[in-house]
């Protein structure tokens, strides 16, 4: 009967031990952060940055208002520290076909050829969104 008192006795202690450890060594992989914050009456670390991490502050890129330059380069084009941007050339040196791209709104689909690919794609896609918003509107 006493060995299993003993027994018992060491096994309390060997579990107060471990759960001393666990204490001791819970935050052993924290970050240590720059600023200190008083709560709760005991000194505490604040995180830098939070869960997004630390905030960048915004450069601000310089606008080009030259009006010389703004005509003969096209601005921003050079993403290299040293060099300069991309000269433009006359127009008569791009294929013809640059000037008459479409720039609004695509066509409607009455003005496509039936038989082309863009009519049928345009198609398929408006009866998925047609699709998509009745389904929506039904009850389980």
């Amino acid at each position: 009967m006493n060995s299993c008192i003993y027994g018992l006795m060491s096994i309390k202690t060997t579990v107060k031990y471990c759960s001393l450890l666990k204490i001791s060594c819970r935050h052993y992989a924290k970050k240590d952060s720059g600023s200190v914050s008083m709560i709760g009456g005991a000194f505490k670390k604040k995180k830098m940055g939070g869960k997004m991490g630390a905030v960048m502050e915004k450069k601000v890129l310089p606008v080009e208002t030259d009006p010389e330059r703004l005509v003969n380069f096209a601005c921003g084009t050079n993403i290299y520290k040293t060099g300069e941007d991309v000269q433009l050339k006359p127009h008569s040196e791009y294929p013809e076909w640059l000037w008459s791209i479409r720039l609004g709104k695509p066509p409607p689909l009455e003005e496509l050829d039936p038989d082309s690919k863009e009519y049928w794609r345009r198609l398929r896609k408006m009866a998925m969104r047609r699709n998509n918003q009745l389904q929506k509107l039904k009850k389980f």
